[in-house]
């Protein structure tokens, strides 16, 4: 796509890897907050997401055309020790950055998550009823309301995403990799089900959708449905790791931690109908994640 990119929590996981799959195909700008970063090819500007007026200066300024919100607080446990914040981050804000694209007549792509269920079964459709079990999930879900209560054009992507992160904030998979080549035992859920996605993988699809000017919810995940422990153990055989390492555990094994869903799976036939191709699986995924661990954009994100 050509035009301009704005993507909010420019510094985060996905934003970073969201502006280095993007540059080359377009003007991009991370809007930053409290951390100054540089990447080649890339603008950066320190945006104010507490003032609707605020930020449609910065975005008129860049002259943007379409905002990826991925700014947010997506620690569960914080989340839950913290119910205030998190309201005020995930909810307040996606609803100022909605209401000025709207003002803008620009796009937007609001990040949501897959913590915003407590059926199980099959994987879960858009028009499911939500019914969130912690309080990430009760704030992604009025998030996604109020932005599309604010504007009714924006497209709301529910995910769950995997992929080479900065020094400072590292993916799921970054995690498991490290703590394997180190030797260590993670140990990770045995009924804790989900659908995910490479970052790429994820940013191909969405700005798919974009160009199908597709609006309100979509599941934008993997082909595949698994568990935290089955995608380990595909991590460490894809990696050449000992996936004799990867240990089991039970949600009930941990009782300190918030309460989280058993089944985060979502499926993405609406959005593979839309794109007209599937999204892919995980073990077409993780190949090009180990093909991208020596790449000259991976090496330029990790060293962030």
């Amino acid at each position: 796509m050509n035009g301009s990119v704005f993507v909010t929590g420019g510094a985060g996981l996905l934003g970073v890897t969201w502006a280095a799959a993007m540059r080359d195909r377009c003007k991009v700008t991370l809007g930053l907050h409290d951390r100054a970063i540089a990447l080649r090819g890339v603008e950066t500007r320190r945006s104010d997401l507490e003032s609707v007026d605020a930020l449609a200066r910065t975005l008129d300024a860049v002259k943007a055309e379409l905002v990826v919100h991925t700014a947010g607080m997506t620690n569960v446990d914080a989340c839950e020790a913290e119910p205030e914040c998190a309201r005020h981050i995930n909810v307040e804000l996606a609803a100022n950055v909605a209401a000025a694209c709207r003002r803008l007549g620009i796009g937007l792509v609001h990040i949501s998550t897959d913590h915003l269920f407590s059926q199980t079964g099959d994987p879960l459709r858009e028009e499911d009823a939500l019914s969130p079990v912690n309080v990430y999930g009760r704030t992604k879900a009025e998030a996604e309301l109020r932005v599309l209560d604010a504007y009714a054009d924006a497209l709301v992507v529910r995910t769950n995403f995997y992929g080479w992160g900065p020094s400072y904030r590292q993916s799921f998979s970054d995690t498991i990799i490290k703590s394997l080549r180190r030797g260590d035992r993670p140990t990770l859920f045995t009924d804790v089900h989900y659908t995910p996605i490479l970052m790429d993988a994820l940013i191909a699809g969405v700005h798919g959708l974009v160009e199908k000017k597709a609006r309100g919810v979509f599941h934008v995940t993997g082909d595949d449905a698994l568990t935290k422990h089955e995608f380990g153990v595909r991590v460490a055989e894809c990696f050449g790791l000992p996936a004799g390492l990867v240990q089991r555990a039970t949600l009930a094994d941990k009782p300190s931690l918030a309460k989280r869903p058993r089944s985060m799976m979502l499926s993405n036939a609406k959005a593979s109908a839309l794109l007209g191709r599937r999204i892919g699986g995980v073990r077409e995924h993780l190949a090009t994640l180990r093909q991208q661990e020596q790449s000259e954009t991976v090496k330029e994100i990790q060293s962030l």
